[in-house]
């Protein structure tokens, strides 16, 4: 377990924060500056004002100077918090939110990580700093891990997906039952949504698994619920997205 390297001082821009964990929850605080939650293996929930966010890998949580949240995290997580100067926040989202990270984002912080970069003294580590704050003020910017939309053709079809995860028709199904061809459903998936339809229903199968396993349910029993004939295939799916297999969440 790597614990908490320092606390922001006046003249940094950011301050890096490794952790893993075991399961556990935090307590709710309140921000006095910004903050960026990654994780690199595992899932994590944060609570931001009310608002549930969960998120796996290669997307992190934004949650903004002054708010309130609390943190759960699952078994075996990797994470790494990025407090940021809130004179360094502006034009950052207002409200919590999902951000998509770029690779340069990724590879940045997997520098600063390697080098056991905490704050960024050296010229350079700043200029690498004030980079990496630009680079997240242009990530992708998502209300939530899963998206949702009031097209009523998109809706439609993930408001069925909602109610019922195990339903395995395809695109093309849903295309040909509202008079619509398949191209035409993947084009709204991503004008509305910004990601795929097939993406869209793994990620809903992974938050549905994610609320079975903290209840304690059975791999297999949450195979079968959500659709798939075998485990072996949920699980490589959760594996895919997570990093980590769920019987080890």
């Amino acid at each position: 377990m790597t614990d908490i390297f320092h606390l922001l001082h006046d003249s940094n821009t950011i301050c890096i924060r490794g952790r893993s964990e075991y399961c556990c929850s935090s307590e709710s605080n309140r921000l006095l500056f910004g903050k960026l939650c990654f994780v690199l293996s595992g899932v994590m929930e944060v609570i931001v004002e009310g608002q549930q966010l969960i998120f796996p890998p290669n997307f992190a949580v934004w949650i903004p100077v002054g708010a309130s949240y609390s943190i759960l995290y699952y078994k075996s997580v990797d994470f790494v918090q990025i407090d940021i100067k809130d004179s360094f926040c502006t034009d950052l989202p207002n409200a919590a939110c999902t951000l998509a990270l770029s690779p340069l984002i990724r590879a940045i912080l997997a520098d600063f990580l390697h080098r056991k970069v905490t704050v960024p003294v050296t010229e350079d580590d700043k200029r690498l700093a004030e980079v990496f704050i630009d680079q997240v003020r242009e990530a992708p910017r998502r209300a939530s891990y899963l998206p949702l939309s009031d097209d009523p053709l998109v809706r439609s079809i993930t408001d069925a997906l909602q109610q019922n995860p195990s339903d395995r028709r395809s695109l093309a199904h849903w295309a040909q039952l509202h008079g619509r061809s398949e191209r035409t459903m993947s084009r709204r998936f991503q004008n509305f949504l910004g990601i795929s339809f097939n993406e869209w229903r793994q990620r809903h199968k992974l938050t549905v698994a994610l609320t079975m396993i903290y209840e304690g349910k059975d791999v297999q029993d949450i195979a079968e619920q959500l659709g798939y004939r075998a485990s072996s295939a949920f699980i490589a799916m959760f594996r895919k997205l997570t990093g980590v297999s769920p019987t080890n969440m």
